[in-house]
């Protein structure tokens, strides 16, 4: 055979390349395998597909690697796609992928377990974190499709529990490539408004495709960090997302949403009844304690016996008098003891110049003491009777003596309104000499003002 009927190798593994290419059954290949010689490299990844009996090589590119929502391992079993190409260096043949993800679970299910354990971890989804739903709302917020009937279950719910309550509807993409930025664009747009109550994130059901907006990181850290209230109901009953974990409250469905930010107005009703009954009952308890203590006041003997105001002044008075007329007998008394014993001196020397001005000093001492006494005695005088004045003018006796009564029924309760009476009820009049005993035949209301 000549040489000319020989290939090359490369001329083989081209023709191998160029028919593994042409292959229609080649181009779109669906495997299941495990991943095996795996480690994670900064761009494209390289590593291999196995099962009991073969192994493939396997590359995947960076941009389609990025795209993955799981974290490829050693040792796990995926569902991978892909076209098998022939590296024509080595004469190897691979698998180029395009598409993988765990074989089982799926590609969505293993990214939302791992978004949930990762913010699960940084305690988004903790109890104490989580803000109680006011009971009685002015302003809700709502943020969800303007077409679809989550906002027309709401709509119905509120108008019939409490249709004071405002609802504003934030329109909202809750589905999409762009659904989760619209949904973190509305829940920081109602947040910095700051006049809103309770905000209810609501979208109907659907695959975990079509909720996936609803489990993305920064929908889920927009609720955290809001300080409005949330109230979430995504999907059906049976549907959970992360945006459920994260919120104030989860509710079922639209209609329940509704029902948790709202109160019924009957219950409202009832409540503000025992709250009357309840201040009714307090206000009384109040009204007969300052009834018992102004029975008491008026049967006090400031009333029963005025008198009795001046009794210790008057004591005082008496013993102050007493006092200055002993203190000033024993100046008195001392004083004539010392004229005595001067007149007794001159007597014995005889100087009858010295004793008329012993006798002049001693006349003048006598009568400056007794100016200072008087004066003394007159400004005690002075003082008794304003103090008297002041308490006379504070007497209920100098008031009645005016001309002025107060009134009281039959039992001593003081009478200060009309609407204390009634009709030919039996009255007293107190005046300042006596009591008048009256009847009411007619009570008329008059305007102060």
């Amino acid at each position: 055979m000549r040489q000319e009927n020989y290939l090359s190798v490369s001329a083989l593994t081209q023709y191998i390349k160029t028919k593994f290419d042409r292959d229609p059954y080649l181009e779109r290949v669906f495997l299941v395998g495990e991943i095996s010689n795996f480690r994670l490299r900064p761009k494209h990844q390289y590593f291999s597909l196995k099962d009991e009996k073969a192994v493939i090589q396997a590359t995947m590119w960076v941009g389609l690697f990025s795209k993955l929502r799981f974290q490829p391992e050693e040792g796990m079993k995926v569902l991978a796609i892909g076209r098998i190409s022939v590296y024509e260096p080595n004469g190897s043949y691979s698998i180029i992928l395009e598409h993988m993800e765990p074989d089982g679970i799926g590609a969505l299910s293993a990214a939302l377990q791992k978004s949930k354990e990762k913010l699960e971890q940084e305690g988004l989804f903790q109890e104490k974190h989580k803000q109680p739903i006011p009971r009685f709302p002015k302003r809700i917020a709502i943020l969800t499709s303007p077409s679809g009937a989550v906002i027309r279950d709401i709509i119905i719910t509120v108008r019939r529990r409490f249709p004071i309550a405002q609802l504003v509807l934030f329109p909202t993409i809750v589905q999409g490539n762009s659904s989760a930025t619209s949904i973190v664009a509305n829940i920081d747009w109602v947040d910095k408004l700051g006049t809103f109550d309770t905000l209810i994130l609501g979208r109907g059901g659907g695959s975990i495709e079509d909720l996936w907006s609803f489990n993305e990181e920064s929908v889920v850290r927009a609720i955290f960090n809001a300080k409005t209230p949330i109230i979430s109901s995504i999907g059906h009953e049976t549907d959970t997302t992360l945006a459920d974990f994260v919120s104030d409250k989860r509710a079922a469905t639209p209609t329940a949403a509704a029902e948790i930010a709202t109160p019924v107005l009957d219950e409202i009703i009832l409540q503000l009844q025992k709250t009357k009954q309840i201040l009714s009952s307090y206000f009384q308890g109040i009204l007969k304690s300052k009834q018992e203590r102004l029975l008491r006041l008026q049967q006090s003997y400031v009333f029963q016996q005025p008198m009795r105001l001046y009794e210790k002044s008057t004591i005082q008075l008496d013993q102050t008098i007493q006092m200055l007329i002993t203190t000033m007998n024993q100046k008195l008394q001392a004083e004539e003891k010392r004229l005595m014993h001067l007149q007794s001196r001159l007597k014995e020397h005889n100087p009858k110049k010295g004793l008329f001005v012993a006798q002049q000093n001693l006349q003048f001492q006598i009568k400056t003491l007794q100016k200072t006494m008087k004066y003394y005695l007159e400004q005690k005088k002075t003082k008794f009777v304003s103090t008297l004045q002041a308490l006379d003018f504070l007497s209920p006796l100098k008031t009645m003596g005016r001309g002025f009564t107060y009134t009281t029924n039959t039992k001593k309760q003081l009478i200060k309104t009309i609407n204390d009476l009634k009709k030919n009820e039996k009255l007293l009049l107190h005046y300042n000499d006596g009591i008048v005993k009256v009847n009411v035949l007619e009570i008329m209301e008059e305007n102060n003002e």
